[in-house]
């Protein structure tokens, strides 16, 4: 198996067992109660989602990991140079990346069995699910640390080259945390997150690919794939929510990929569209504080303002997913300058 095959492998493979898998999932969780619990305060006309079965991430993570696990062990197995220390090296970055999004998938996941099962929209208290994700972070940043793959040194945008030093810990856990949760705010309207998510993946994969990183363009592959193969049930109408189960799996793989690079800096241009929905959240709570009770946006997140604003759902995903695409672009200047 060529490495090109191989890559074709891992998104196509994704892609139709996503898809297929749809066929599956969405019967047997609509069958088992699995519904979206609808929120309150959103828009009005959400009620008449009520009854989604909700949970479809667990598509997400099984057909982009075994695609990945399909296409990456026939070629590695059958190439002699790759065999002994240089094989587990290679295999360790992919296996960190896979390891730490289905490890923030598993968060979701339980955070969507309390709403559904026990019948508490509130999910897992938000202190559990912060502690959670600081873990992971944590523990990804020790992986990488002992691999001799965390560097201080990043490329900020318009800056260049800077050296963080102690500073770079705590504004990891920041950017890591805050990454993940801003795709998991970004999934509000079918669609969304999987449509900027599969742009992001385009992103990734032709950065890894052009930067030598052949491992992880494989999961960043399965990663598009993967989103492709679920827009087909998720596109407007959704006929299956992802759920916080594929909201923080792929905010996870996100990050991870960044990380495992070893240029976490990339997720402050490839993630501008995560970055601006979750700072939409921040400015409508701090301008209500200020302002005493008035809005800035007519409901948060920019997704949901743009819905009251008259959007439809698919406009507002084809518009954030082509803003996707453009900063997806403007990640190649960024590299290509620095």
């Amino acid at each position: 198996m060529t490495p090109r095959f191989a890559l074709l492998t891992a998104a196509v493979g994704a892609m139709l067992l996503t898809a297929l898998l749809g066929i599956v999932f969405v019967p047997l969780l609509r069958r088992m109660g699995c519904q979206q619990p609808i929120k309150t305060q959103g828009p009005a006309w959400h009620a008449k989602k009520a009854g989604t079965p909700t949970m479809g991430g667990l598509m997400l993570m099984l057909g982009s990991l075994l695609a990945v696990l399909a296409a990456y062990l026939p070629i590695h197995m059958q190439t002699a140079e790759m065999s002994g220390s240089a094989w587990q090296q290679s295999t360790r970055g992919l296996a960190l990346a896979a390891g730490y999004a289905a490890a923030n998938g598993a968060v979701g996941f339980a955070d969507d069995c309390i709403k559904v099962f026990r019948k508490d929209n509130r999910g897992l208290p938000a202190w559990a699910k912060l502690l959670l994700q600081l873990v992971l972070a944590a523990g990804l940043l020790a992986a990488l640390q002992t691999m001799g793959a965390l560097s201080t040194l990043v490329q900020l945008p318009g800056i260049g080259w800077v050296d963080l030093g102690w500073a770079f810990y705590p504004l990891s856990y920041l950017l890591m945390v805050g990454i993940t949760n801003a795709v998991n705010l970004t999934d509000g309207v079918d669609g969304l997150a999987g449509g900027v998510t599969f742009m992001v993946m385009l992103g990734f994969l032709a950065l890894t690919s052009l930067l030598g990183w052949f491992d992880l363009s494989l999961f960043a592959g399965a990663l598009a794939g993967a989103c492709a193969g679920f827009l087909a049930w998720n596109f407007p109408p959704a006929r299956i929510f992802m759920g916080d189960t594929g909201s923080l799996y792929l905010g996870g793989a996100v990050v991870a990929l960044a990380y495992c690079m070893g240029r976490p800096e990339l997720l402050l241009v490839l993630g501008l569209v995560y970055i601006v929905e979750a700072a939409s959240v921040l400015l409508q709570l701090v301008w209500f504080r200020i302002t005493k009770g008035k809005r800035l946006l007519k409901m948060s997140p920019l997704h949901h303002h743009l819905e009251l604003c008259g959007w439809s759902e698919s406009r507002i995903t084809c518009v954030f997913s082509a803003a996707a695409l453009v900063c997806v672009g403007l990640t190649f200047v960024f590299v290509y300058m620095g």
